[in-house]
Parts: C-alpha cells; sequence; structure tokens
C-alpha cells in the first residue's frame, strides 16, 4: 500500500475515557489547509482494523467546533442533515422501520444519550431503546458490552449521526465488538445480519494480506452492505476489496452557486485502490485493474468540508464535533440504503444505473498512480469517488 505523506509529522495524544476505559493514541496529522485528530491511530497488524473517523482540530490536536474557536456546546458548524440532503437530494422521511445496522469495536456507554443529542438539535424524532429505534448489543447479540474506547467511540458516535441524518425513520442497530480483530468485527457483521439488518455500515479497514478467511462475513445477499474505502489515500483496503460489498470512497464537499448548489472534488486523502487479493465482480468493466477495484461510490469525506457530530470528545466528555474521513461516507450512504428498501448485490446496482443517479465527480487526486483513473478523478468511473456521489436514491 502507498501511504500518503503528509506535512506535518504525525504527533500523539492520549484520550482517556473514565477508569474502565481502554487509552487510545491517537495522531494529529496535516490534510490540506487544516489539521485532523486520527481517531483511530494507524499501525494495525495483520488481522486487525482501524476506524478511519477524522475528527478536525488544530495543529495541538484541540478539536474544532466553531470557525476559530473550541466552544464544546456551540451550535456546530460543520454540515447537518439539511446539509446533507439538500447536497444528495435525499428525501427527509422514507425507510419505514427498517433496520441499518452499525458494526465498531468496543463499547461507547453514553451512545443513546448522545445520539438523542445530535437529533434533538437537528429536529429529527427521538430514536431510543423504549420507543423501539435504538438497539445495541455485542458481537453476540447480548447486552454484555466490551469496555469504552475513545477513538472507537467518536467513530461510533459519527456512524449513529449519519445514518440519523438520512434515514431520520430507520431503526438503528450498534453491534460492539470485543476488539478490533477482523475475527470480532466479521461476526459483528454476521450478528446484525442474523438480526435482521437492511443495511450494515462498516467504517474500519486494513491492509489486504491474510484477509481471504473473513471476506465470507461481508456477504449477505439482500443486505446493503456498506464500507469505507479508506484515509490514507492510494492503496488497496479490506473489507472495502471484498467483491460482496459496495465500497464508499470520499470527497470534498463544497456550497457553489451552481444549478445543484453543491461542489465536489475527490478528497485527497480517500481510499482507492486495485486489489491482490479478489476477483473482480462482472459488473466492474473498468480496463486496467483485472481484479476487484474500490470505491464504488462516494460521499462527503473530507474533515475540512466535514460533517456536524455530537460525541465523545478528547477527555470523554461529550461535545460537538467536526468529522471527515471515508467513515462519514459509509454510514451516510448506508443511511440512503435504508431509505430505498432496495435488495442489495454487492454494488451491482450502481453500476447498473445509467449514471443519470450520480454526481460524476472529475476532479482531484488521492495519490500517485501514474495518472491513472486508479486515483485521479476523471469522467465516469475512477477509483476515489467510484461511479460518483448520489443523486437521490434511485441509482442505488
Amino acid at each position: 500500500m502507498i501511504v500518503r505523506a503528509f506535512g506535518l509529522a504525525a504527533a500523539t495524544i492520549v484520550a482517556l475515557v473514565g477508569g474502565a476505559s481502554i487509552a487510545s493514541a491517537q495522531q494529529v496529522e496535516r490534510n490540506g489547509n487544516g489539521y485532523n485528530v486520527i481517531a483511530c491511530a494507524r499501525g494495525v497488524g495483520q488481522g486487525e482494523a482501524r476506524c478511519y473517523a477524522r475528527i478536525k482540530s488544530d495543529a495541538r490536536g484541540n478539536l474544532f467546533v466553531g470557525k476559530n474557536a473550541i466552544t464544546p456546546n456551540a451550535v456546530p458548524s460543520g454540515y447537518g442533515p439539511a446539509d446533507l440532503r439538500s447536497a444528495y437530494n435525499s428525501p427527509s422521511s422514507g425507510g419505514n422501520g427498517r433496520v441499518v445496522a452499525i458494526v465498531d469495536a468496543y463499547g461507547y456507554s453514553n451512545a443513546e444519550s448522545d445520539l438523542a443529542v445530535y437529533r434533538a438539535q437537528y429536529g429529527l424524532p427521538a430514536c431510543t431503546t423504549a420507543n423501539g429505534c435504538f438497539k445495541k448489543v455485542n458481537q453476540s447479540g447480548g447486552t454484555s458490552y466490551p469496555r469504552n474506547n475513545t477513538g472507537w467511540d467518536q467513530e461510533q458516535a459519527l456512524d449513529l449521526d449519519m445514518v440519523s441524518a438520512m434515514c431520520p425513520d430507520c431503526k438503528i442497530l450498534l453491534v460492539q465488538t470485543s476488539s478490533t480483530s477482523l475475527a470480532n468485527l466479521g461476526a459483528g457483521a454476521n450478528e446484525a445480519a442474523a438480526l435482521g439488518a437492511s443495511v450494515i455500515s462498516n467504517s474500519y479497514g486494513g491492509g489486504e494480506s491474510g484477509t481471504s478467511s473473513y471476506a465470507s462475513a461481508y456477504n449477505h445477499p439482500g443486505v446493503a452492505v456498506t464500507v469505507s474505502s479508506g484515509d490514507s489515500g492510494y492503496g488497496a483496503q479490506f473489507p472495502a476489496t471484498a467483491n460482496t460489498v459496495i465500497a464508499v470512497g470520499g470527497t470534498s464537499l463544497t456550497r457553489a452557486s451552481n444549478t445543484r448548489g453543491w461542489s465536489e472534488t475527490a478528497w485527497n486523502s480517500g481510499g482507492s485502490g486495485c486489489s491482490t487479493v479478489y476477483a473482480k465482480p462482472s459488473y466492474e468493466t473498468d480496463s486496467l485493474c483485472t481484479m476487484r477495484m474500490e470505491a464504488d461510490i462516494s460521499a462527503v469525506g473530507d474533515p475540512n468540508t466535514g460533517v456536524a457530530v455530537y460525541g465523545p470528545g478528547s477527555t470523554g466528555k461529550s461535545q460537538w464535533m467536526v468529522f471527515g474521513g471515508t467513515s462519514v461516507a459509509s454510514p451516510l450512504i448506508g443511511g440512503m440504503y435504508g431509505v430505498t428498501g432496495k435488495t442489495a448485490n454487492g454494488a451491482s446496482t450502481i453500476f447498473a444505473d445509467s449514471a443519470s443517479g450520480f454526481n460524476d465527480v472529475t476532479s482531484g487526486s488521492n495519490g500517485s498512480c501514474g495518472g491513472t483513473y486508479f486515483c485521479t478523478a476523471g469522467a465516469g468511473y475512477d477509483g476515489p469517488t467510484g461511479r460518483g456521489t448520489p443523486i437521490g436514491v434511485a441509482g442505488l
């Protein structure tokens, strides 16, 4: 895998959540004109995964809420549900109680209460255990939850908020696995399918080597399994390269004075790549990669044009933050699949669309690949943004 070089050497900060928590080494990196805290530190081993959430910060890792100040209780400055539904022409209702599952590692004690703050802020209907909208289980479907972990708790907060933003009427199933091993995360994905999820969102990944024994966990015909493509630029990532999933890349999303009202380019750190492990599915017709190519579709991922999220800050105390990463894009697209209610067979329906259902992202790059579509956005299909970003749910 080719990893991007960042303009600032990574600094490490340590975050703790209470006495029963695991310490999470988090890194501060420069990205474009801004800085981000990497919620889940890089450097995981074979058979392990890391989450892809990034949080907008200053150079020292102080988390931003407003334009220039750290004010945890301020109205968030990142994009909210109305912005995101406007950008992707997604309906504000629909879902009819369909279950969108989120699979993440470790516990998150305040998941339900933090979600309530986000939904109340934006006028979304309550989603609670009591009203049957929210359910939290461990990887075996039980209620004995793993210990908290700051970075993965932040990832879970992001995932819950993005599903809520795009499908307010969906039910949400949060599956918390015991560790970051692909064996446990895969068990969580299988449990989500067994519990009746229509959509399973996975905002994590790692290298492809030695992953073939875990691929079956992401093969659930009739279920839309969305996976983040990564946040290290060009270089294949599993489970996004599994040929039964919908690999979701990242864009930079800005307001524009055009008919759409928005403009997008490929995010410079969003993932793409040509697999060396997984066979090419029949619906992929790009010419240079003879194996599975990622991504299939994309949505906002750049933390400099990020989304508002309510969840645990660096010290574990809940606050408003601005998030990016393809960890935004996977649950965002997952929520849109919740609205459609369509049966998914990997990304086949995306590639079957005539292209009228997508905004073609034609500029930007996520690395060095000889100028090919592997890492360079252009007309039609490209690795960083796939078919493009959705125009409503018809193309899904």
